[in-house]
């Protein structure tokens, strides 16, 4: 059984919203950083979203459009997305790792992964 399980993605318009969740059943939320990659067709997964306490991290990409938020109580991750493009399309990835270990936007430094969600905008 995966520590981490992802939903919500789904095929939406150029424009609409979407929010995914990361459901965490086995971290702890005060130790660790939960984080959101993509990765498009023929591209490398990318940084999108991460969160660790009351601290919020976005890729230049999707700041604006895109919040992370996190209920301590479910240990649950959402990512509301908003004004979705095109480009936004891919695999969606939560991970998590411990608060401090390496970079935060480096997918290297994450030791746990669900197994994606798709998420797909027609324009």
């Amino acid at each position: 059984q995966l520590q981490l399980k992802e939903s919500g993605g789904g095929l939406v318009q150029a424009g609409d919203s979407l929010r995914l969740s990361c459901a965490d059943s086995e971290g702890d939320f005060r130790t660790t950083t939960m984080a959101w990659f993509r990765q498009a067709p023929g591209k490398e997964r990318e940084f999108v979203a991460a969160i660790a306490g009351s601290s919020t991290y976005y890729s230049d990409s999707v700041k604006g459009r895109f919040t992370l938020s996190r209920d301590n109580a479910k240990n649950t991750g959402h990512l509301q997305m908003s004004a979705l493009k095109p480009e936004d399309a891919g695999v969606y990835y939560c991970a998590t790792k411990p608060r401090g270990r390496g970079n935060t936007q480096d997918r290297n430094a994450y030791n746990y992964w669900g197994q994606g969600t798709q998420v797909t905008v027609s324009s």
